[in-house]
């Protein structure tokens, strides 16, 4: 009786060595596996939660700006990615300009410009927002508004255009800065 409880215990532990080391390969595994995975930068850009962590600078609102615009401009796109992406950055805007670009139409010639800006063979390769040092900041008609320059270089077929653009942002009862309007620096006056 005692040499069959001793392969008995024998068998027990060596089927729970077994499944323990089992257990043990499978948990690293997909701990690798989990490691494996990365988000690309469309899904960084989209993972932002934008009711806690809204941008809390025109610096900032213009830099997350641009990265939108570079993961539609530069990244493999799909339909819904762009919708995603230009819902996003509707979020950046002003409620005036939001009034004045129906979300439907917005959408659909940002479709239409990203589709030609990839027909071109246009990529942008950098993007430089104006240190916060440098924002212009005034008081109008009751509201704060804020002006920033970006520069930007796009690609085209092995040329590079510098751009730079000056974006107008107005704060909004929630004390957030929205973008409220853009133009090319070269036809706003300096203040």
């Amino acid at each position: 009786m005692k040499k069959s409880t001793v392969r008995v215990t024998i068998v027990f532990v060596v089927l729970i060595v077994i499944v323990v080391g089992f257990y043990t390969y499978l948990s690293g595994k997909s701990r690798a596996a989990a490691d494996d995975v990365k988000m690309t930068q469309i899904q960084l850009v989209l993972s932002r939660d934008m009711q806690n962590d809204y941008p809390p600078t025109v610096k900032e609102v213009i830099k997350y700006y641009m990265d939108i615009q570079k993961c539609l401009y530069n990244e493999e796109c799909t339909d819904e990615d762009v919708e995603q992406l230009g819902l996003r950055a509707r979020e950046l805007y002003d409620d005036e300009l939001l009034e004045n670009n129906e979300e439907t139409m917005n959408l659909m010639q940002l479709r239409t410009e990203v589709a030609s800006f990839r027909s071109d063979e246009k990529k942008i390769i950098s993007v430089s927002v104006a240190s916060s040092v440098n924002v212009d900041t005034f008081t109008e008609d009751g509201y704060e508004f804020a002006r920033i320059q970006c520069s930007y270089t796009v690609l085209e077929k092995g040329r590079s255009n510098p751009t730079t653009t000056v974006y107008l942002l107005r704060r909004d009862d929630n004390r957030r800065w929205k973008i409220y309007g853009w133009d090319l620096a070269q036809n706003v006056k300096p203040q």
